[in-house]
């Protein structure tokens, strides 16, 4: 399968307040803030898609029900709460990266992937015409198998092709509004 996202170059510096109004929801802001505080923690060199899959499950229910509930969905946040013991160390020497993007420097910046990302739930709320959520970051953060985030699906058994198939069909209005059924 080959990535959905457009690559663009990686910005030289994570989000900052500015970006609110750059087409992401306060919502979307915040899972982001959640993200980077969790690299830092971790002692990560930069915010990945596994961080942020982590923030938008951890935030959003609209995400999660995506995904799925019950057993994998337990098992998912558990992969991802176990990151910072051990489970994601022998990422915190490399950089997410398929090498198509450059790779950028500094702390607690996005990797290559994860910038893309952020471009690609950008781009796709700007389809809807509305400021990117959870579910359009979630959609960019599973379209590329490189992706970390989709190694810890996979781990958790979820098929992450499966919840991209989901989202593509995810409208984000409630049925009784007139939305697609989900």
């Amino acid at each position: 399968m080959q990535s959905r996202i457009p690559r663009q170059p990686a910005p030289e510096h994570g989000i900052h307040r500015a970006d609110r109004d750059a087409g992401l929801s306060d919502e979307l802001a915040a899972m982001v803030g959640g993200a980077r505080r969790r690299a830092v923690r971790d002692g990560d060199r930069q915010i990945d898609t596994a961080h942020l899959l982590h923030s938008v499950l951890e935030s959003d229910p609209e995400a999660r029900a995506v995904v799925g509930d019950g057993p994998q969905l337990a098992r998912l946040l558990g992969y991802l709460v176990q990151r910072s013991i051990g489970y994601g160390l022998r990422w915190q020497t490399g950089v997410e990266d398929s090498g198509s993007v450059p790779v950028v420097s500094g702390s607690t910046c996005f990797s290559p992937l994860a910038a893309a990302s952020m471009e690609f739930a950008r781009c796709r709320a700007a389809g809807r015409g509305g400021p990117a959520r959870g579910t359009d970051l979630l959609a960019a953060i599973v379209a590329d198998p490189q992706a970390r985030a989709v190694e810890v699906l996979q781990r958790a058994g979820i098929d992450a092709r499966a919840v991209l198939t989901r989202l593509d069909g995810w409208s984000g209005v409630p049925e009784e509004s007139g939305g697609a059924a989900h």
